[in-house]
């Protein structure tokens, strides 16, 4: 398993650590921004850092048969997951804003999944994620990502598996501090896509 130095250092080195202005896909404000496309963008090292997160969730004994990521941050997060722990992956993408199964993906031959995202800050991609497949009858074994940034203020009553957990804080749009309020916001996540 990677060290929390050495998940930083491929964090920092890909450029995958932002500072700015930044409105997260739950609406919260940040100062600092986890893009972990720049990381995931990078086979190599993507592939370092998911083995080191899958070996963390072997630790945890979960019984599951598939890896469920929601769309689009955690696609290449789960895949790379799934393949280190050698089960099938699939995606939930938003139809009409509701986290759905499209393109031929099926869940019902499937028992129990692990949902598996990038970065988790409240929970709610993850939550819906979790909810479409249990409607098909496909219980939740866990939560898992790459980067956890819920500070133990997530939605999700799991414990979550991360590789990394930072403490970022997180503000209300009526609530931004004065000095980012002099920021232009920019909003990096893909909920709206």
């Amino acid at each position: 398993m990677l060290s929390e130095e050495e998940v930083k250092n491929l964090l920092v080195e890909t450029e995958a650590l932002l500072e700015g202005h930044f409105i997260l896909s739950s609406g919260l404000r940040s100062d600092k921004y986890v893009q972990c496309a720049k990381l995931l963008m990078h086979p190599d090292k993507s592939e370092k850092i998911c083995n080191s997160l899958s070996k963390k969730i072997k630790k945890e004994n979960l019984d599951f048969d598939i890896v469920v990521s929601p769309a689009i941050g955690g696609i290449v997060a789960g895949y790379e997951v799934a393949r280190s722990l050698k089960v099938p992956c699939i995606f939930t993408e938003r139809v009409n804003g509701i986290f759905t199964l499209r393109r031929g993906f099926d869940v019902r031959k499937f028992k129990r999944a692990l949902i598996v995202e990038d970065v988790i800050t409240t929970g709610k991609s993850s939550i819906e994620c979790a909810d479409a497949i249990k409607k098909l009858g496909c219980e939740i074994s866990g939560f898992a990502c790459i980067i956890d940034r819920s500070s133990g203020k997530s939605l999700i009553k799991h414990k979550i598996i991360s590789e990394i957990s930072f403490d970022i804080p997180t503000y209300e749009p009526n609530q931004i501090p004065d000095y980012l309020k002099k920021i232009n916001p920019i909003k990096p996540g893909s909920r709206d896509i």
